[in-house]
C-alpha cells in the first residue's frame, strides 16, 4: 500500500493502475506498508530513485544502510513493534529524503507511525517538508520507545513485588520457577530496545552530517535533540537490563534456597530416624546369648530407646537451630 501525506494535511492512497505521470508537487511524504514489487516499481517511476526491497532492508552492513545516492539520503533503522504482546520484533524501517520529500519503506506496523500520523492533522506545519517530518518521525519513535521502557518497568517492579513480597507465606519452587519465563520475557523485550535504540543512534549520528540537515538550524537543532533523547533513553535500558538481569539471579537464588529447605527437611528426617533403627537392628539379630533377649521388660524398653534416641536428636537440631 502507499500512502501520500500532502503539505496541507491531505491523504491519498496512490494506486499502480492509476498511472500518475508524476508527483503532486505539495506531497511531503510517501509511506509504502508492504509494498509489493509492481508498487515498488511504480514509486521508483514518480521519485526518480531505487527503493529499498525487504531483502535491502536485511543487510546489517553500515555502508548499506546509511548511504547518499543521486542526492537521496538513504538510511535503515531497526524498529520495535509488539512491544505490548508476548513476542516482540524489531522490525527494519528505511527512511529516504529525497529532495523536499521524506520516502518510508516498512514490512510492519510499528505503533510509532500510528501516532505520528494520527498527530499530523493536528500539527499540519510539520508537513512542510520531509526533513522536518523524518526529525519528528524520529522523536515520536523515540517517545514510542520511552513508553516501552516505563511500561516494562511498571510490570518489572511488580513482579519483584510478586517475587519477594511473600506475605509470610513460603513461595514454592515452582511458583518461582513460572516467574522465571515472565523474566525472560521482559528481557528479550528489553534486548529489542536496546538493539532499536542503537540503530537510531547510528542514523542520528549520520543524519546529523548530512549537509541537508545540518543547512537548517532548526532541522539541526531536532536532530541533536533525538539524539540526546536516544542516547538517554539508552542508559535507562541498561539500567532496567541491569535490574531483569538482578531478578533472575535473586530469583534463582530464592529457588535454591527453597530446593535446599526441602533437602534439610528430608536429611533431618533420615537423621531422626536413623538411631531408633539401630536400636531395632541390634536387638533384631536374635543372637541365643543375648541377655537383653530374657528381660521381662526388654520389649517395652527397647521402644522407649527408640523413642528417646528419636527425640534427643530432634531437640538438639533444634537448639543449634538447624531447623
Amino acid at each position: 500500500m502507499i500512502n501520500a501525506y500532502s503539505a496541507n494535511g491531505s491523504t491519498r492512497t496512490l494506486l499502480p493502475a492509476e498511472a500518475l505521470p508524476q508527483l503532486p508537487d505539495d506531497v511531503t511524504w510517501i509511506d509504502l506498508v508492504n509494498p509489493t514489487p509492481q508498487e515498488d516499481a511504480y514509486v521508483e517511476g514518480l521519485v526518480g530513485i531505487q527503493v529499498p526491497t525487504r531483502v535491502d532492508l536485511r543487510d546489517i552492513e553500515p555502508s548499506s544502510r546509511l548511504y547518499i545516492e543521486k542526492d537521496a539520503v538513504f538510511m535503515t533503522a531497526s524498529l520495535v513493534w509488539r512491544a505490548d504482546g508476548k513476542d516482540p520484533q524489531l522490525t527494519d524501517v528505511a527512511f529516504i529524503l529525497s529532495g523536499n520529500r521524506l520516502i518510508t519503506v516498512r514490512y510492519a506496523e510499528p505503533k510509532s507511525f500510528q501516532l505520528f500520523i494520527a498527530a499530523l492533522g493536528r500539527a499540519p506545519d510539520e508537513m512542510r517538508n520531509g526533513v522536518t517530518l523524518l526529525g519528528r518521525l524520529l522523536e515520536t519513535i523515540a517517545d514510542r520507545t520511552a513508553e516501552i521502557l516505563e511500561n516494562t518497568v511498571d510490570r518489572v517492579d511488580k513482579l519483584s513485588s510478586d517475587i519477594f513480597r511473600d506475605h509470610g507465606r513460603r513461595r514454592a519452587p515452582r511458583f518461582l520457577e513460572a516467574k522465571l519465563a515472565d523474566i525472560a520475557d521482559h528481557h528479550r523485550l528489553i534486548s529489542k530496545v536496546r538493539d532499536s535504540l542503537g540503530s537510531l543512534s547510528r542514523l542520528l549520528t549520520f543524519l546529523m552530517n548530512v549537509p541537508l540537515i545540518k543547512g537548517d538550524k532548526s532541522d539541526a537543532s531536532l536532530c541533536r535533540t533525538v539524539a540526546h533523547d536516544v542516547n538517554t533513553l539508552s542508559e535507562h535500558a541498561a539500567f532496567i537490563a541491569g535490574n531483569i538481569a538482578f531478578l533472575l539471579d535473586a530469583s534463582l537464588g530464592l529457588i535454591n534456597v527453597e530446593q535446599n529447605a526441602i533437602i534439610k527437611i528430608f536429611s533431618i528426617a533420615s537423621v531422626v530416624f536413623l538411631p531408633p533403627t539401630l536400636v531395632a537392628s541390634i536387638y533384631g539379630m536374635n543372637f541365643h546369648l543375648m541377655p537383653e533377649l530374657d528381660w521381662h521388660f526388654g520389649y517395652p524398653l527397647a521402644i522407649v530407646a527408640m523413642i528417646l534416641s528419636a527425640i534427643i536428636p530432634f531437640f538438639v537440631f533444634r537448639w543449634k537451630g538447624w531447623l
